[in-house]
């Protein structure tokens, strides 16, 4: 166990580009839409194709960069103990209508293999609990998004 920690640390102090202790935007929010994509124990293509799409759309990234954000997120979904560092980051830096976005992504992900498992409605409602949205937001978003 603490060879992986240890393994853990060395691989986010290789990433030069930001400092280990400092989780961007873009790595808060996708490490979320991981959370959800592998809520069910399956690693669906459709909602890994989601997730790209996502990430390139709402970042306006390039499809090198969506890998490395989507390597780094998986490395720190394994590794995360609870979803606070991630949801924090992103209330600090969204505003309300942009949290309901994040969260209507979220059910898209949730939704792209044609089924809701009831895993996924869990994670989701705990991240709408700490991006600080209403019960109603959290319906609303699932309503719109079902398919």
């Amino acid at each position: 166990m603490l060879s992986k920690i240890n393994a853990f640390f060395q691989s986010l102090a290789e990433d030069n580009s930001q400092p280990a202790n400092e989780i961007s935007l873009e790595i808060a929010c996708s490490v979320l839409l991981c959370e959800v994509m592998l809520a069910d124990g399956q690693l669906d293509d459709t909602e890994r194709e989601k997730l790209n799409s996502i990430l390139l759309q709402q970042f306006h990234l390039t499809e090198v960069e969506v890998k490395d954000i989507i390597k780094r997120s998986l490395t720190l979904c394994e590794n995360a103990t609870d979803f606070y560092q991630f949801t924090s980051k992103i209330n600090e830096n969204y505003s309300t209508e942009q949290r309901i976005k994040m969260l209507d992504l979220l059910w898209k992900v949730a939704y792209a293999d044609g089924e809701l498992a009831s895993i996924e409605e869990h994670i989701i409602r705990k991240i709408a609990d700490l991006l600080h949205l209403r019960h109603s937001e959290y319906i609303q978003t699932k309503l719109n998004n079902q398919p």
